[in-house]
């Protein structure tokens, strides 16, 4: 049975001990989607391969075009969201999106201020899945529904990200801010 949460409203669970934080997020329902973009990728073949060429050559040439174009678009922009790996270490965040790990992003520890956890961020709060930004918001990476960690950076800005155990993301990025601002240097 879990402990009530802390007075930093983060679940009472112990730091980790490794010097390496890493967590990651998954939506399963993206694979789905992707199936829709291998259809329009079969469609641009099919039409390529067994096409009479009746009503001339541009019309199939640019029906052809497109069902691939948006085939292949449409596969990368869900396959890229379908998990998120994130990393937090003694001196960056990073992110990683997809099975190549793009879109990637990572901000050292120098210019983030602060790290909350956000118990329920939904997709519709950013506009969709994906790489996100709103300028009243900030930046955000939402890969699923459910809780996220929020950095806010020295700029002003922040950054969310969808991951599981986001309570543990924000444990090991305030214990290396912490570290940070008593003088010592992280990882030392």
């Amino acid at each position: 049975m879990r402990e009530p949460p802390r007075a930093d409203g983060l679940p009472s669970e112990p730091a980790p001990t490794a010097k390496t934080w890493t967590g990651r997020a998954t939506n399963r329902v993206q694979w789905l989607l992707s199936a829709s973009g291998a259809a329009f990728l079969a469609l641009g073949i099919e039409l390529a391969v067994d096409s009479s060429w009746v009503s001339g050559i541009i019309p199939l040439l640019m029906a052809v075009v497109g069902c691939v174009a948006a085939g292949v678009l449409i596969i990368f922009g869900t396959l890229a969201f379908v998990h998120v790996a994130v990393k937090v270490d003694d001196h960056a965040l990073e992110v990683r999106c997809g099975h190549i790990g793009l879109p990637r992003r990572r901000i050292p520890l120098s210019h983030v201020i602060g790290a909350e956890f956000a118990p329920r961020v939904t997709p519709r709060q950013w506009g969709g899945w994906g790489y996100r930004w709103r300028p009243e918001q900030g930046m955000a990476v939402v890969v699923r529904r459910g809780e996220a960690l929020v950095l806010r950076l020295g700029d002003g800005r922040t950054f969310t990200v969808t991951v599981d155990d986001a309570a543990g993301a924000v444990r090991a990025v305030r214990d290396r801010l912490r570290l940070d601002t008593t003088g010592g240097r992280p990882g030392t």
